[in-house]
């Protein structure tokens, strides 16, 4: 049952829910734990090479800044990639051009999102998308095709799982290959990845054989659930960034990176009598479900257009569902199909990440995108039950994005099980992972000291694929470009609000 304007605003003025929450990203939960079988049958790898870094000594310490929020200042590291506080240290677990898969051939460039399992005899597996758009010819290091895990030969994406085994030996292998611009992704409960393409080139189009702009799933601990990639066309076709998927409900949500007109966050229902699990997504026709975008309105029962009206945390904007016309886009793209006042958009929707019972969404973009709006970035929360989006982190326009010191360009995001959430930064300048506590207050956990700049130069790069290990110890993270997947410890602390 929907909730409607009428129902909504006389809630808001008996509770004040238009202003309620201000200020805070409320009490979040712990990164969701993955549920990757080992009963399965995985085949032994080869070992990649790794490389390691260390960006300070243990006895230089934390202590000093454990009594406040966050992990003290970063410190320049000496190899020239990743600044860290003090006694943190990290590891390149894998880097394109220079570590290989099990198949011989070096990783693939253009490192995304990730996500990390459990994986049999206490290994971690890592799932890391390859944003690759374009034909292969483009590209020094597309994702190999590997027999049987292919989807459009033409294509340069794709995925590769990353095993780290006790005592820290690491093997990659090809996850899923032949597919366009793999983007944040998104785990789901039952211990498997979902791999986005945030690309809809059509067959024919830059040299491509198949229709694109699907999600798929891969099995990280299951090697033959991947063969023969098949699209999960009920997601829709469109330009898709994150997934989340929520459990007790059977929904998945996700997000699109668009713009003229601004991308859509979607729910997708499953057909009634429908079990999730490791699968059971390839059983379902290509027209499954109910794909569904978003009309919002204010406690005042008035139709909000476009997430970017909120300049305030803690507004609350109810939300009704509006079916989806033409799901496979098949002569008009989807975000298109709408007239306007019928559905809320938003600009650059990025990554999502379930917690406390919902979705934590990230809108993230640059000044230039946003005339005349004063902030650059958002986080915001969909609670099913309310069936509301709260906005949870507001971040102010960055006055010089050289300079070190603040944060811009939410992008990727985790649910930290240590209190609130992490970002992975996106924005022109100095890139950053940094963190916001429970009451919105921000910090660094790590500088890019590898290649900073604007998107236009080729030395630039961006964070994302920000993603705890299941048992909360390393933080796992990409600097896309050229391609490094980077695991990240140290004296980890609960965060106090702030």
């Amino acid at each position: 049952m929907s909730l409607t304007r009428r129902d909504f605003a006389r809630k808001s003025a008996a509770t004040g829910a238009g202003v309620a929450l201000a200020g805070s990203v409320g009490a979040l939960a712990s990164a969701p734990n993955a549920l990757a079988s080992t009963d399965t049958e995985t085949a032994d790898t080869e070992t990649a090479d790794t490389e390691t870094a260390d960006t300070g000594g243990e006895e230089q310490g934390a202590a000093a800044h454990h009594g406040g929020v966050g992990y003290g200042p970063l410190l320049p590291d000496p190899d020239g990639i990743l600044a860290l506080p003090a006694g943190f240290d990290y590891r390149i677990l894998t880097h394109s051009g220079k570590t290989k898969l099990e198949s011989g051939e070096f990783t693939p460039s253009n490192h995304d999102g990730t996500a990390a399992f459990d994986g049999p005899r206490g290994t971690t597996l890592l799932v890391n998308n390859h944003e690759l758009k374009g034909p292969r010819a483009n590209w020094t290091y597309p994702v190999p095709l590997t027999e049987g895990l292919v989807y459009d030969p033409a294509a340069s994406g794709g995925c590769t799982v990353v095993e780290v085994r006790p005592g820290g030996r690491v093997a990659e292998w090809v996850g899923i290959a032949g597919t366009s611009t793999n983007c944040a992704g998104g785990s789901t409960p039952w211990g498997t990845w979902l791999t986005c393409e945030e690309n809809s080139d059509r067959a024919g189009v830059n040299g491509m054989t198949k229709d694109h702009g699907y999600v798929f799933e891969v099995d990280p601990v299951d090697r033959r659930a991947n063969r023969d990639p098949k699209p999960l066309k009920f997601f829709g076709r469109y330009d898709h960034e994150a997934v989340v998927i929520d459990s007790r409900r059977g929904h998945a949500y996700l997000t699109e990176d668009a713009s003229s007109p601004n991308g859509l966050f979607f729910r997708w229902t499953p057909p009634r009598g429908f079990e999730h699990g490791r699968g059971k997504f390839r059983t379902l026709a290509d027209d499954a479900g109910l794909l569904q975008a978003p009309r919002c309105f204010d406690s005042g029962g008035q139709f909000v257009d476009d997430l970017s009206r909120a300049t305030k945390t803690g507004t609350v904007y109810g939300v009704d569902w509006v079916d989806v016309p033409d799901r496979d886009a098949r002569s008009v793209a989807v975000r298109k199909q709408f007239a306007a006042g019928e559905i809320t958009r938003a600009r650059k929707l990025e990554g999502m990440w379930w917690g406390d019972g919902g979705a934590y969404i990230v809108s993230s973009y640059a000044r230039t995108e946003s005339p005349g709006t004063p902030h650059d970035g958002q986080v915001w929360f969909y609670d099913p039950k309310r069936r509301t989006l709260t906005l949870k982190v507001l971040l102010g326009v960055n006055p010089d994005p050289s300079a070190d010191g603040a944060f811009d360009g939410p992008d990727n995001i985790t649910v930290s099980p240590y209190g609130g959430i992490i970002l992975a930064e996106d924005g022109e300048g100095v890139s950053h992972l940094f963190g916001a506590t429970d009451s919105g207050r921000t910090y660094p956990i790590a500088r890019n000291d590898l290649n900073v700049g604007t998107e236009d130069e080729p030395d630039y790069s961006e964070f994302c694929g920000v993603t705890f290990s299941p048992d909360g110890k390393t933080l796992y993270a990409n600097i896309q470009k050229p391609g490094i997947l980077l695991a990240i410890t140290g004296p980890w602390k609960r965060q106090k609000r702030g």
